[in-house]
């Protein structure tokens, strides 16, 4: 969504962006283009080859303007000063080389380690989880973070095979799913929300992204624009209520929002767009996995 994003975020030379999800540095290379030829960049990524193949892409054309490292969107706030940035980009999710390499135990398409790790520098990994967890904490993961309906009984099957052998790689894990839940014509795989309850619990993809969108308000500018783009529902819930709290003018205590118990507050940001922004349908064609993504935009008053 190159196009969408440089709309939202408008760069001009001069201006100073951070990018919390380099990937293959795409959306990088559009911001540093369209804010030459003084544009600055701030860039990071969990996955150590991704960086450093981020780095190589924008070294030649774009050296002198660029800082890029490595960890997590969370802690961008940690090394970029408040209030410097004209806009911040998250492009949230598992990116398409870490999908295509078997051996990052991403995807069930090709047998790998049950890894799923976006940085390999932690220990926690799909097979820790999947062969230590109990049932309970199982099924919760798959229902919270895959929204599996099945996942009680997942959890179940799993924590039973496992007795008599650890899941030591994807096939295995999608093999088992396969035989509880057979396909029957459907298009997805009945494994695919397991598989992403997984990734999203071993990387902490919520907590971080609930860390990362606050750390991004504290970094821009006023008039500077956060764009965020998701790929499912919970991702996208977790960034429709940051907004919802983040422009309202008032707060409450508890969870319950009782108008009467309201206290006034000035609002921190503005919504650019309340709808959310879809890829057109050239991207769609060129790039069947966009078809899931959505764009949401705020500005920071």
């Amino acid at each position: 969504m190159a196009a969408e994003v440089l709309a939202a975020l408008k760069p001009v030379p001069g201006g100073r962006y951070a990018d919390g999800t380099l990937g293959g540095a795409g959306h990088a290379v559009k911001l540093l283009a369209a804010s030459s030829p003084t544009g600055w960049l701030y860039g990071c990524d969990r996955d150590g080859a991704a960086l450093e193949a981020a780095r190589a892409r924008l070294a030649g054309p774009f050296a002198g303007r660029f800082e890029l490292r490595r960890g997590n969107f969370s802690g961008l706030a940690d090394w970029i000063a408040e209030q410097s940035c004209d806009g911040v980009l998250l492009d949230l999710g598992v990116s398409s080389p870490q999908l295509d390499q078997a051996e990052r135990g991403f995807s069930f398409q090709s047998d790998g380690p049950l890894d799923m790790r976006m940085d390999d520098r932690q220990t926690l990994t799909a097979a820790e989880l999947v062969n230590g967890e109990a049932a309970e904490d199982l099924a919760k993961i798959f229902w919270e973070y895959g929204d599996e309906r099945d996942s009680r009984r997942f959890a179940k099957a799993i924590v039973h095979d496992r007795a008599l052998r650890k899941f030591e790689t994807t096939k295995q894990l999608a093999d088992l799913i396969a035989r509880l839940a057979p396909r029957n014509g459907k298009k997805a795989h009945p494994a695919t929300k397991v598989f992403q309850a997984l990734r999203i619990a071993v990387n902490d993809e919520i907590g971080s992204l609930k860390r990362g969108l606050a750390g991004a308000v504290k970094i821009l500018k006023p008039g500077g624009c956060l764009a965020v783009i998701t790929f499912h529902s919970l991702e996208d819930r977790v960034v429709k209520e940051f907004g919802r709290e983040r422009t309202r003018d008032y707060t409450f205590s508890g969870e319950v929002d009782v108008p009467e118990l309201r206290t006034p507050c000035v609002p921190e940001l503005k919504w650019v767009s309340r709808k959310a922004i879809l890829p057109g349908e050239a991207e769609r064609e060129l790039n069947p996995r966009s078809r899931s993504a959505q764009l949401r935009v705020l500005e920071k008053i």
